[in-house]
């Protein structure tokens, strides 16, 4: 089954979902490989040219939401500055690729760092877990400085 997608707006069906960032990049995801409760699971980790500057650590995750139109992505963070409002998503390609942000980038609600350095966030997609490509997960350093990755993570695919 293809389903075309931007901005969560059905364009028209086929055998795989295309997704929109914001800035009307596409990109093909198959839905057709894995079955239903497969995970996608990243290790984060500050990128090299930070650190010594921040050494944030983290995980994040991609799987079927119990409706199979969904999926759920979540991310952790530890070792962050106590206080910290970080936006994260879920992208198409590897990390340092500035690939196209999967689903609705609203749905994405904010890492917001407890006094423990610790923080951990959950979406919602409007589209079904993706069956194959690559995805990776962004830590931006605030709302105002999305162009700082403070942590990222490539997702690995669920094992056959």
């Amino acid at each position: 089954m293809k389903v075309y997608l931007s901005s969560a707006r059905v364009l028209s069906v086929s055998g795989m979902l295309l997704l929109a960032s914001c800035g009307g990049r596409a990109a093909s995801i198959n839905t057709d490989e894995l079955g239903i409760g497969d995970r996608w699971n990243a290790t984060l980790a500050t990128p090299a040219e930070l650190i010594g500057a921040v050494q944030v650590t983290g995980t994040g995750w991609m799987a079927s939401d119990d409706n199979e139109a969904r999926t759920r992505a979540g991310a952790t963070l530890a070792n962050a500055t106590p206080g910290g409002e970080h936006p994260w998503h879920v992208h198409v390609g590897r990390c340092g690729s500035n690939g196209s942000i999967v689903g609705d980038a609203s749905a994405y609600r904010p890492l917001k760092v407890g006094g423990n350095g610790r923080a951990e966030a959950a979406a919602t997609l409007n589209l079904p877990l993706p069956r194959s490509g690559e995805f990776y997960i962004n830590v931006h350093a605030s709302a105002s400085n999305l162009g700082t990755i403070i942590a990222c993570g490539n997702l690995a695919p669920p094992s056959r």
